[in-house]
């Protein structure tokens, strides 16, 4: 990793959450769900910024206990549901070109909702990035999914239907996971992003490239996936 190679780790922590109340500081491990995220980037010694976007100052005072040395406070309007990570990441950029900073080359987004990561695998992915970076727009880490996607389905007028496409007749899902190309499902465990894709409206691009962890997925979104978490690690 060449030192003119500048990173800097991005983790956007918005408030509001519907599944579990406050997700983003509910404690896990003794600690705020957020800031294992923190304690990982510090771990890294390669950042020049450990940002935290978030629409909260109680967040933000929180992220700065835990090592945060950029601190970015949002709208609540940029904080909603439907608020997409290019928007966040757009909005930062013009906050840092408001304010005269020049960004990095690269962001390594670190979800706040994956608290369970190896410093190896993650120095490993920043390596491999960095070794295809001309061929690639950005690189997302991914899981192997147990079951391939072409198998599940969705309701359509109260009926079950194929996810793929408008097809009712589900003998056609009906066969071995083995019959299907295997899929793969975003982990949250390192995303690397190029800040000249942000400054073209585009997040990850079409050239993305794939990083395959058979960690443990330690993506939290739910009240069972929390405890789920929790029975793992112990």
């Amino acid at each position: 990793m060449k030192k003119k190679d500048n990173f800097w780790a991005f983790i956007p922590a918005r408030s509001g959450s519907k599944t579990i109340k406050n997700k983003n500081i509910i404690k896990f491990k003794g600690k705020p769900l957020m800031a294992h995220s923190i304690i990982t980037a510090k771990k890294l010694k390669i950042f020049d910024k450990i940002i935290v976007s978030s629409d909260s100052k109680k967040y933000l005072n929180i992220a700065k206990k835990f090592g945060s040395n950029f601190l970015n406070l949002r709208s609540k309007k940029l904080s909603g549901d439907k608020t997409t990570d290019l928007e966040v990441f757009v909005y930062f950029l013009n906050d840092l070109k408001k304010r005269k900073i020049s960004p990095p080359k690269y962001f390594i987004h670190l979800r706040p909702t994956t608290p369970i990561r190896k410093i190896s695998i993650i120095k490993k992915g920043i390596n491999y990035f960095l070794k295809h970076k001309k061929k690639y727009t950005a690189m997302r880490s991914v899981s192997v999914m147990s079951n391939p996607s072409y198998k599940t389905m969705r309701v359509k007028n109260k009926k079950l239907c194929s996810i793929i496409n408008k097809d009712f007749d589900l003998d056609k899902l009906n066969k071995p996971k083995e019959f299907y190309e295997t899929t793969y499902l975003p982990n949250g465990y390192i995303d690397i992003i190029k800040t000249a894709n942000i400054k073209n409206k585009k997040l990850h691009g079409n050239k993305v490239l794939p990083y395959i962890i058979n960690e443990f997925n330690s993506d939290i979104d739910s009240i069972e996936d929390l405890k789920y978490v929790d029975y793992r690690i112990k």
